[in-house]
This record gives C-alpha cells, structure tokens and sequence, in this order.
C-alpha cells in the first residue's frame, strides 16, 4: 500500500515540470492522511479523489498557468507521522496550504504547525473539528461533508421522524476524540427530546471483535441505534448485533463507503444519513468523476468527499491574488462560495466566521427489498450552521 502511495505522489508531479529554485512556478498542496491502517478505507479513497480531480486541473493549465503540486504523505492515522508530515511539507515543502485527511487524532499536532507557519489547514474527508464552526479559527477549513452536533440533530431527528420521541436509543463512538464528544452530544440531546439512552458503547480503534459492544447494546432492549464513527466501527457493530438477533433499527453515519455497504448488506432496517449525494442519484458530475477514476483501484463512489474538496481548492486557489501565498489563499477562503453540481443539497460558502459551512442538508437512504435498490427515505433536510 505505501508504494502504492509513493506512485500516486510520482503522478500528482508528473506532467509538469517543478523547478526546486523557483517555488512561485508551481502551486505546493501538503497532505498528510490515513493511506495505510484500519482505517485507510475511509480516507484513501478520498484523496485518491482529490488526486484526481487535481490532476484535471494540471491538464486543463493549472491555476493562473501555475500547476498545483500535490504532496501527499501516509501517517497511518498516527499523530506522531501527521506531525513529522505537516513539518516536512512546512519547512522543506513552503506549501500554501495542508490537508489533514486522517483521524481526529492527528489534528492537535497538523493545526499547531499549520498556526506556527501561517499556513491554512484544510479538513478533507476528515470530521470538521470544532475550531471550523462559528466563530471560526481564521486559520481552519473543512469540505467534509459531516459535522459534529449537526449529524446527531439530523440523526435524531429522522429517528423522531420514524418512530416518535419514546424510543429506546442505543449509542455507539470509536474511541477517538471528535467521535466520543459527538456521542456525548447525541445523549444528552435524546434525553431533551424525551428519548430513553439505553447503551453508550466506545469501541477502541481497531477492535478484534464487536460482540462484547454489541452484545451490552442488546441486552440493554435498544430499538434504535445511532453509530457516528469511521465507517470500519459502525458496520461492525451493526453485523455484530444482526448476528446476535437484534431486530432493532441502526442508523450510521453515510461515510463513503456506504453506498456498496448498503448493497452488500441489504437490511431494510439499516439506514445512514448523511450530506453527500449517492451515486444512485445518477448526477452528471457523478459521470465526470466515474470517468476520471477509470482504471483506479477505488471505485467512483467512494471518490466525493475528495473531488468537492478539489473543486473547493481549485475556487479558493483561482479566487486568491496569488495562489502561491498561503496569505493570499487563506483571505480567498475566508469568502468564497462553491456550487456543489448537486453532490450537496446545496453551495458550500464559507465567510470570515464560518469555515464549515453556511447551511448544512442532509438525505437518508436504506435498502429497499421490494425495488432491489437503493432509496431515498428523507430529503434533503436543511439546518442553517450559527
């Protein structure tokens, strides 16, 4: 896997020519992301897409004839390599912006090197963290589609929706921080709703068997359960408890590789929601990033959460009066608004306080037995982002 990633670096560079005497002739992008580990299916896939997307631009001229150079790096998801990779790409590198594409926590390490070099930090395919929302660190952005709080009150919501307030509500995290603080919001925001939390289960990254977990969520008469975690923790879980006989509704959060998961699986009752379109949705942007992942290893839809943040990046870079200056692309980014080709129920708009979003919409697909395909169960639900 790391020579795949060696190779893909080779091909971010390879059609142009980067002068290391003259950094102004070429755009300089740093990425440090989860490429290998136990959670490499959420991520890899992701920058594969942005990869690709960048190299669309190189092949239409780059931005403002300058060529974006895409330096990417593995960390594994270990916070120890994300520091090693943000130093290298900021002191050797002089990149104008980072990507952080890997686990929360990685982030305390990758944010304090991007504040110490005045260098703007982009969240792609990793959980917004906080610092994104209103009033957003000047120095933070982030094109994932989900959000902490905002995914627990649309996941609830659609809950309420189905099955009324009483219900019985089973909780699962990973044990990394922005995924136990989000669990901890959705227990206290069922229980103001007048749903009973029944179970809390934190699963350890990476957790040989999910039974014990599953086995307490059980045990404890969950009827629903909302799982907000890297998608490797949610199915797991989820399979875990259909092999004990839970007859129970789950609701996860629809990482990237939730579509094929749900056509795998084919459970009516396991349902995700989540901010991204499906590419049962048939958009044609859909074909654009199909036809660019052609002879890639990671199918097209899997690839969103990358292209969007390359369309992001492509608008800020062309927006700023020189895109090579981690200044001029940071004052880009702090006003820009990014229509999303029907990808997200809406434009993706980012002003001076708020590096997440402005609004933020959300669908829920399942299963359906009856059409053997996939379905929407709700639409796009908008949440205005304060």
């Amino acid at each position: 896997m790391m020579k795949k990633w060696i190779a893909v670096l080779g091909l971010a560079t390879a059609g142009f020519a980067v002068s290391s005497a003259n950094a102004q002739e070429s755009v300089k992008i740093g990425l440090t992301g989860a490429l290998t580990g136990p959670v490499a299916g959420t991520y890899a896939p992701a920058v594969e897409g942005l990869r690709l997307y960048i190299d669309k631009v190189n092949a239409a001229g780059g931005v403002d004839g300058k060529p974006i150079e895409l330096l990417i790096q593995d960390d594994g998801a270990e916070p120890s390599k994300a520091a090693a990779n943000a130093k290298r790409f900021l002191t050797q590198d002089d990149v104008a912006m980072m990507i952080n594409s890997s686990l929360s926590s990685t982030y305390a390490p990758t944010i304090a090197e991007a504040k110490r070099n005045g260098v703007p930090l982009l969240f792609a395919a990793s959980v917004c963290p906080a610092e994104v929302f209103p009033p957003a660190d000047p120095n933070l952005f982030c094109t994932t589609a989900f959000g902490a709080k905002y995914d627990s009150r649309a996941a609830l919501g659609f809950i309420e929706g189905k099955s009324g307030a009483d219900v019985k509500l089973g909780l699962h995290a990973m044990a990394i921080p922005v995924s136990r603080g989000e669990i901890d919001f959705a227990e206290e925001l069922g229980k103001e709703m007048g749903m009973t939390p029944v179970s809390k289960e934190i699963t350890p990254p990476p957790t040989p068997d999910y039974t014990p977990f599953a086995t307490n969520i059980n045990n404890a008469d969950a009827e629903w359960v909302w799982s907000w975690a890297p998608w490797v923790a949610q199915i797991k879980t989820f399979e875990a408890l259909r092999r004990l006989g839970w007859e129970g509704d789950y609701l996860a959060y629809a990482h990237l590789e939730a579509e094929g998961e749900l056509e795998r699986v084919k459970d009516p009752e396991f349902f995700v929601v989540g901010a991204n379109a499906l590419f049962s949705e048939g958009l044609p942007v859909m074909a654009d990033i199909t036809s660019a992942a052609e002879g890639s290893s990671y199918p097209a839809n899997q690839m969103t959460e990358g292209w969007i943040a390359g369309v992001v990046i492509e608008a800020a870079l062309k927006a700023a009066s020189d895109p090579t200056s981690a200044e001029s692309v940071r004052e880009a980014m702090s006003n820009i608004s990014v229509d999303m080709q029907g990808l997200r129920g809406g434009p993706l708009e980012w002003t001076a306080d708020n590096h997440f979003r402005t609004q933020q919409n959300y669908r829920v697909y399942r299963w359906n037995p009856d059409s053997g395909s996939i379905e929407t169960v709700q639409d796009w639900t908008p949440f205005d982002v304060q």
